[in-house]
């Protein structure tokens, strides 16, 4: 729990307070100055007696008791003044604006260490060290601006970075969008992004709460903490959106696999997201309207109507809408498109885009409104596009639509583009509490993104039943590294999953056996080189009992081959299912095509376990491939249901044996009647 004091203090002293503004404790006790605060503000400066018109105190031993201290003071000051400020000044909220601390050295993570010990003995609360600062409704605790004005239906952002804050503050600001309060938590020495999004959850109010929250994050420090408390507050209502930047580097695990290969720092953080209902976004202007759509009546369907003046943005926007998997649908035909189109000024259109020309007038504006609102029952929602050349004012039409927004259930989301020559109008806009979304194309792309993001995955799911007690005996018996076929036979096996009907035979004999026992045709395979292909270590459609003899000894003769694996012939689409074990976010678990075009296509869905098999079959939509799998040009479908369960107990697999580290089910043949296992690769790390 948040300490009180921090979130509401009664008393806040500024520790390094200057009259000089252009440093951070001179900003810090300015915007403290300038907030909502009207409790008692002190100041420390062992060189001024009088700060900014608050009396300045030379040490803090000299302090009256003080609930709240911001400090912008040499981090090698630091630890002494908590020790005085929780020991003997009962304070419990405290925010280290100061660098020099675990960012920099060790001496200085030593120093991070004991004021986070000293303030967790009194029961306080820390944001920083190294951080831009805190500011809510109750009071500013940071140096720098701007200082939006705080509304407690704004956003409430978190941030790993304090100068990204800046810049996202800057321009969610200049677009009318409110914030709530601002967490910057610098490097997060005892409340990071995890902590503050549990004292969010844990404090939610249906009522009073934000419900957007926005995330900047360059770690996630405890993936399960972040997963539990966003999928908490998602389902209370909340809206969340996140940056997490730095993932373009692949995992440092070697990719000794098709699923090592394709599991890299950012595949993780996608699954994480998805399974949490979070919309990732990729950059600011991103993030801040996706926030921006959060902030309107949510959108409960894909068919949008484009109302413009200006021809190219509409044709631009329809474009990504289109593109991102929502719906431009025609008017042209709908029995009120006449009647609004006489309306309107000669070559005007309504065939969506509607657009009113650059003469349109706000009441033409408030009769296609209306009739989108009234008549277009197959629309779900609108963007207005609207702005000048700079001939007249907009004033009228921004009034309009602001008074549509307020009375259409349908929502209604405004481009103004034009922020020199209608410059006043949409401040004035903005003023009236609206959003502006300046570009059409970010605008689209931010409702796909929103609209496609799937609701949170449920916390307890029903998994398929599986043989844990069986399982665990086969992993106990396990060495590390990759095991052999009869392993994973026992594995696959007692995880219901289904496979190839197999023989692994180390003798020429056993392998004409097995051929006069299963007959026509057969798969050979080398059992010891890891990529059986590239050895030319595979022989298919084996049809006589002379070539079973002959593909034996050039099979055994190939360098690290120890046996031979043989099973019939299956036919299908081949697709894969493969996971891997990551030391903080746990088991991932891939699926989409498989056989060689993994490598090249790359056409693959993942998810954190647990997975069910509902999860896994929504995620299989979004394959690119997915008509693959439902079957075009005459090819057989596959079954989707089985291998939608297929996956799901490979993920009730590695649950039960958390020990493997890396598995790949490469090929899986699929057809309408099973989905089988054809290869597969396990290896153990105990």
């Amino acid at each position: 729990m948040i300490a009180k004091e921090l979130l509401n203090p009664k008393s806040i002293v500024v520790c390094g307070a200057s009259s000089d503004i252009h440093k951070p404790g001179g900003k810090a006790l300015k915007n403290l100055l300038e907030s909502p605060f009207r409790g008692p503000v002190y100041a420390v400066n062992p060189k001024e007696s009088m700060v900014q018109g608050v009396q300045c105190y030379a040490s803090v031993n000299e302090l009256p008791q003080v609930e709240c201290a911001i400090l912008c003071i040499a981090a090698k000051f630091c630890a002494q003044t908590v020790d005085v400020l929780a020991k003997e000044k009962g304070c419990k909220g405290f925010i280290i604006i100061s660098a020099g601390f675990s960012e920099e050295s060790h001496e200085g993570a030593e120093i991070e260490k004991h004021i986070v010990d000293t303030i967790n003995s009194v029961g306080g609360s820390l944001i920083g060290p190294n951080c831009t600062g805190f500011l809510n409704v109750n009071y500013a605790g940071c140096f720098d601006t701007p200082i939006p004005s705080l509304d407690p239906h704004g956003v409430d952002f978190i941030t790993g970075s304090g100068a990204t804050a800046v810049f996202i503050k800057e321009y969610g600001i200049s677009n009318g969008l409110k914030f709530n309060s601002v967490w910057a938590v610098g490097n997060s020495a005892q409340l990071g992004i995890e902590d503050v999004l549990e004292h969010l959850d844990e404090t939610f109010d249906p009522v009073k709460s934000s419900r957007v929250i926005m995330l900047y994050m360059e770690k996630i420090g405890n993936p399960q903490r972040l997963l539990k408390h966003s999928r908490s507050l998602i389902n209370k209502g909340c809206h969340i959106a996140a940056i997490k930047s730095g993932g373009s580097a692949a995992g440092s695990r070697a990719a000794s696999s098709h699923t090592g290969a394709l599991a890299t720092n950012d595949a993780v953080v996608d699954a994480l997201f998805r399974k949490a209902g979070i919309v990732r976004c990729h950059n600011r202007q991103e993030l801040t309207t996706v926030c921006g759509v959060f902030m309107h009546p949510e959108i409960k369907g894909k068919r949008c109507a484009v109302i413009t003046h200006a021809g190219g943005p509409a044709v631009m926007l329809t474009d990504v809408l289109s593109n991102g998997g929502m719906e431009v649908p025609s008017l042209k035909e709908h029995p009120a498109s006449p009647a609004l189109l006489a309306k309107l000024f000669g070559g005007s259109s309504v065939g969506n885009p509607i657009d009113f020309l650059a003469t349109g007038t706000a009441e033409q504006l408030g009769y296609i409104i209306d009739t989108v609102e009234n008549e277009y029952t197959d629309i779900d929602f609108s963007v207005v596009i609207f702005g000048s050349p700079g001939l007249f004012s907009n004033k009228e039409v921004y009034d309009l639509l602001d008074e549509k927004m307020k009375t259409c259930k349908k929502p209604i989301f405004p481009v103004l583009p034009s922020i020199i020559n209608v410059k006043d109008e949409i401040n004035d806009f903005i003023a009236k509490g609206r959003i502006n979304f300046p570009e059409e194309c970010v605008l689209g792309n931010a409702i796909c993104k929103v609209y496609n993001t799937p609701k949170p995955q449920p916390e307890n799911v029903e998994m398929p039943k599986i043989d844990t007690a069986r399982i665990r005996k086969c992993i106990d018996s396990c060495e590390n590294g990759y095991i052999g076929p009869d392993k994973i036979y026992e594995l696959l096996d007692a995880a219901g999953i289904a496979q190839k009907q197999i023989r692994v035979v180390d003798k020429k004999q056993q392998a004409l056996d097995f051929a006069n026992q299963v007959g026509y045709p057969l798969v050979m395979k080398v059992v010891g080189p890891v990529h059986k292909s590239d050895v030319g270590g595979v022989t298919l459609n084996v049809r006589d009992i002379e070539t079973v003899g002959k593909e034996f000894d050039r099979l055994m003769a190939i360098k690290d081959t120890y046996a031979v694996e043989m099973y019939p012939m299956l036919d299908g689409t081949e697709v894969y299912i493969g996971a891997i074990r990551d030391p903080k976010f746990g088991h991932q678990v891939f699926f989409g095509l498989g056989g060689i075009f993994i490598e090249v296509l790359k056409d693959v869905q993942s998810a954190l376990v647990p997975i069910s098999a509902p999860e896994a079959k929504e995620a299989l939509t979004k394959l690119r491939g997915y008509k693959i799998l439902q079957g075009i040009r005459g090819q057989q479908p596959v079954n989707v249901d089985i291998y939608a369960e297929q996956i799901a107990r490979v993920a009730a697999l590695v649950m039960a044996a958390p020990e493997i580290a890396e598995m790949d089910l490469n090929p899986l043949l699929g057809n309408p009647k099973n989905v089988v296992a054809v290869d597969a690769r396990i290896r153990i790390e105990k």
